[in-house]
């Protein structure tokens, strides 16, 4: 009998968080023979593979293609109808998987629902940088769902159905980063079925520990968004005006940032300069690249 729900869990060397995270879902309040544990690894070199199989779940052994081919092979070789996805640096709360599922069949109106997401917050997030994530709700599923034109839910925390999954093709791979948002939106093109918020599927995520860390996850970031942005030229419009405009945009963060203020607030401005200027650049570098530009 095929379980109900399979959890996809890529990683690339992720032995130093791998272990809480699949001890925490082998913990999930759901039966054991409901669920299935799926670790795709990225061509890992650490001990990624042996905590896997420590923990009885099924390995996928993959070249290194980065994290969206890993959840490809993960969701490609699932059992279950929903196909559940976090990370190896995620903590899965013990009911997480029972309330997507609920959230999700109680919200189906008679049909088969697209899927769910929850509720994603930082652990243990006693530094700057992973506070400020926190603060600013930087994986708040709700708030991205809340998009008016391009919603979607972080992969830390998120449930889709298989066939839609399949529907769909799965994540693009070309993607550096952002490929969450450009697989909802084609998902909502071909399945209109509801998806639903849930806060009390909650999932723990360690936030980057310090500001060099978070520098070089924005710049990655900010290259998604570029190839987003390329993806999807035709709903969304970008020029050398906007880029002048994003410029402006950021001299009034750089002002804000070092006007004296609260401890909290001091930590939002500062914050989100070096947010928004990572991804400038890693926007710049990306969308004004004429080779990257041919590959969209």
């Amino acid at each position: 009998m095929n379980p109900a729900v399979s959890v996809v869990v890529p990683v690339f060397n992720g032995a130093a968080t791998l272990a809480d995270c699949l001890r925490s879902i082998s913990a999930q309040s759901l039966p054991r023979s409901a669920f299935e544990i799926i670790v795709a690894d990225d061509g890992s070199t650490d001990a990624s593979p042996a905590i896997a199989e420590r923990y009885g779940a099924r390995i996928l052994r993959e070249r290194h293609g980065g994290a969206p081919a890993a959840r490809n092979a993960g969701w490609r070789a699932a059992r279950g109808a929903w196909v559940a996805f976090t990370d190896a640096d995620c903590l899965p709360s013990r009911q997480w998987l029972a309330s997507l599922v609920a959230a999700a069949e109680r919200n189906s109106n008679g049909r088969a629902a697209l899927g769910a997401a929850g509720r994603t917050l930082g652990f243990p997030s006693d530094t700057q940088a992973a506070r400020y994530v926190n603060v600013t709700g930087g994986l708040d599923a709700e708030r991205h769902l809340s998009h008016p034109r391009f919603p979607f839910a972080p992969t830390a925390n998120v449930m889709y159905r298989r066939e839609a999954l399949a529907a769909a093709g799965g994540f693009d791979t070309r993607y550096a980063a952002y490929d969450a948002c450009d697989l909802h939106e084609r998902l909502r093109a071909i399945d209109a079925g509801a998806f639903v918020f849930e806060p009390n599927a909650i999932v723990l995520h360690h936030h980057r520990a310090d500001w060099p860390a978070y520098w070089r996850q924005q710049v990655n970031y900010g290259r998604g968004v570029a190839q987003f942005t390329l993806s999807h030229r035709g709903a969304i419009r970008w020029s050398i005006a906007h880029e002048f405009r994003a410029a402006g945009e950021l001299l009034g963060l750089a002002l804000g940032a070092a006007l004296p203020a609260a401890a909290e607030v001091a930590l939002v401005r500062r914050g989100t300069f070096v947010k928004k200027l990572a991804q400038r650049l890693g926007f710049i570098s990306t969308y004004w690249n004429p080779g990257e530009r041919r590959r969209w």
